[in-house]
């Protein structure tokens, strides 16, 4: 948490992400008659409206003026944009709408002229837009560490993921503030060393299949980063009632069986749960009970 270069997007410490391929965004490009470009909320089946302030409209039509200058597509053009899954809560909707407007845009590109990028020039680009953008181009495992993002090889690649919505309101303080706020925490002393600590120790435990250590050291990790929310100044928070209801749960889960899901969370309230794939009626009974008050999102 927290960036060395907020005008490129680059990250104060390096960090392994699991793509969520069934959370994901559309986004629809057409030509327009007019000397602007302009966005609208795509609808259709599936599809969760989405709200764009003013900024965040002006925000999503500036980057892609900046992929048209890139690529050199002329012409006006409506952008529409919808998730099947909440936004602005902490669910990672802006990485996933800039990187499918980044994909889009070079989709645009190709059926004009004869574009040709790889797929880590695709993340870059897109990480002009939002930071973390670039790591949803990449799947199932990415890491993203300054100005490099890749595919990570020889990790789990059959789990499963179920996200527990506790929150679906817009955050009050955004991922982009976030960012800026945890640098004046008193405790982002050594946060870049813990967490590259721990994101290397994460990588090999799961290599090596050491599931119990891979939940132990993602649940010290989200913990370490609300900390820091909470400790900066001035202070704020994601953290609700409803999420400690959620994690104490599934640590009373670990504590009787010694096993369970990883946990992990975003600069948000929702909690995401990982789970191996002969976990699945775990996860199917966890999931009815978090679903009696909460809505849940599942790959499976």
């Amino acid at each position: 948490m927290g960036k060395t270069n907020s005008k490129v997007n680059l990250p104060t410490n390096g960090s392994l992400s699991l793509t969520l391929g069934h959370l994901l965004t559309t986004v629809k490009i057409s030509e327009l008659q007019g000397s602007e470009d302009q966005w609208s909320a795509l609808t259709g089946e599936g599809i969760q409206a989405v709200e764009l302030s003013e900024k965040g409209k002006r925000r999503f039509l500036d980057h892609f003026s900046f992929l048209k200058k890139e690529f050199g597509i002329e012409g006006t053009y409506l952008i529409e944009s919808g998730n099947n899954f909440p936004s602005d809560c902490g669910l990672a909707s802006s990485a996933s709408s800039f990187a499918a407007l980044t994909l889009a845009s070079y989709e645009l590109a190709k059926s004009k002229a004869s574009a040709d990028y790889m797929l880590s020039e695709l993340a870059n680009l897109s990480r002009k837009g939002s930071g973390s953008s670039c790591r949803s181009l990449f799947s199932p495992w990415c890491q993203w560490r300054e100005d490099s993002v890749e595919a990570i090889e020889a990790l789990p690649n059959n789990l499963l993921h179920s996200v527990v919505v506790v929150h679906n309101g817009r955050k009050k303080v955004s991922s982009s503030e976030a960012h800026l706020r945890v640098l004046t925490s008193a405790v982002f002393e050594g946060r870049v060393e813990r967490a590259e600590k721990r994101l290397s120790d994460l990588k090999q435990s799961l290599r090596t299949k050491n599931w119990k250590e891979s939940f132990e050291i993602c649940w010290a990790e989200f913990w370490d980063m609300h900390g820091l929310f909470e400790t900066s100044a001035p202070p704020f928070g994601y953290m609700t009632p409803q999420s400690l209801q959620v994690l104490n749960q599934v640590r009373e889960q670990w504590e009787e069986f010694n096993d369970g899901p990883i946990v992990t969370m975003d600069a948000g309230a929702n909690v995401h749960l990982i789970y191996r794939a002969d976990q699945l009626e775990l996860a199917k009974d966890l999931n009815q009970k978090f679903s009696q008050e909460y809505s849940t999102y599942n790959s499976f």
